[in-house]
């Protein structure tokens, strides 16, 4: 099961380019647009829902300088992404997890075919976690981080609006292939590699404050034509130490096996914490066993401890 949950214990050419400026992402800021589709419910509950969102927004607002961007995704309404994929209907289900379920539709719209995953109203991604999704995959763009499109939130219903990739997860290509199709070459497997790697070196060394991930693993590693590699899934990202911290202390969680365990034993999260997640999937690219296989005899079960023993 792909979820997230407390972890365990373990284009053209310029002569003379300038380098660009990081992003800026300050701790707060005020943004009076509310995210989210047109509803008519008037109950507590609802209200009680958009506060949680807007005070969730404050906090991950882009700026660069003294100029403040609103959300850059489109608002989508829950009766257009129902019908992008013919009322949530089985056959368009591409997987689902603790999160909820990722449907692929089409948007007559915008004329694009789109993943549209919509989150369990009592899953493991909260509102919260839904605003910093939107929000950092609005303000943070890269080759290889997916394209957040839009987003709905009507009612009581999220729901995110993805690029498609059509060609799935790394997971699904290391450890779930399809019989008809070969598996991955080492050439190939060292592109996804360095993908996602540049992916992870632009949250980490070209925004300001850096953006620590904490979900690096491999079904979140997604591949689009030609196998080119795109991180997706940010709901658990956090924005990193600034000045003279070395880390943030926060609630542990991520997903068992990637989890650094500096972090799973302290609640101090690094930019380090990423790269020993991005160890672990470099570790399953070139031997092809999962992190956490409970198939396996017991002191191979787990990848790092079995390499670390070899």
């Amino acid at each position: 099961m792909d979820c997230c949950f407390p972890c365990l214990g373990a284009r053209k050419k310029r002569k003379t380019p300038a380098p660009p400026e990081k992003p800026q992402i300050p701790p707060a800021a005020d943004n009076k647009a509310k995210p989210g589709c047109s509803s008519s419910s008037t109950s507590a509950a609802a209200a009680a829902r958009q506060d949680s969102l807007s005070e969730a927004k404050k906090e991950f607002v882009l700026s660069n300088g003294s100029e403040h961007r609103h959300i850059a995704a489109q608002t989508f309404t829950f009766r257009e992404l129902a019908a992008a994929t013919n009322g949530f209907r089985a056959d368009c289900l591409l997987g689902e997890g603790g999160f909820g379920r990722v449907y692929k539709g089409y948007l007559e719209s915008i004329n694009q075919v789109v993943a549209i995953k919509q989150l369990d109203r009592n899953g493991l991604q909260g509102n919260r976690e839904f605003l910093v999704e939107v929000l950092m995959l609005s303000l943070l763009h890269h080759p290889h981080l997916v394209n957040l499109i839009g987003y709905c939130a009507d009612g009581d219903q999220r729901l995110l609006v993805y690029e498609y990739m059509p060609l799935g997860s790394l997971e699904d290509h290391l450890h779930d292939p399809s019989p008809d199709k070969p598996r991955l070459d080492w050439n190939t497997r060292m592109k996804i590699a360095a993908g996602a790697a540049k992916g992870l070196e632009h949250l980490h060394d070209k925004t300001n404050p850096p953006v620590i991930y904490r979900d690096l693993k491999c079904s979140n590693i997604l591949l689009g034509e030609g196998y080119h590699p795109k991180l997706s899934d940010f709901g658990l990202a956090k924005l990193g130490p600034v000045g003279d911290k070395t880390h943030v202390s926060t609630r542990v969680m991520g997903t068992y096996g990637y989890c650094a365990p500096e972090y799973a034993m302290t609640g101090q999260l690094t930019l380090k914490s990423d790269v020993y997640s991005y160890g672990v999937v470099l570790l399953e690219i070139i031997t092809g066993r999962r992190a956490i296989d409970n198939t396996r005899a017991a002191g191979e079960q787990n990848l790092v401890a079995w390499i670390s023993a070899s």
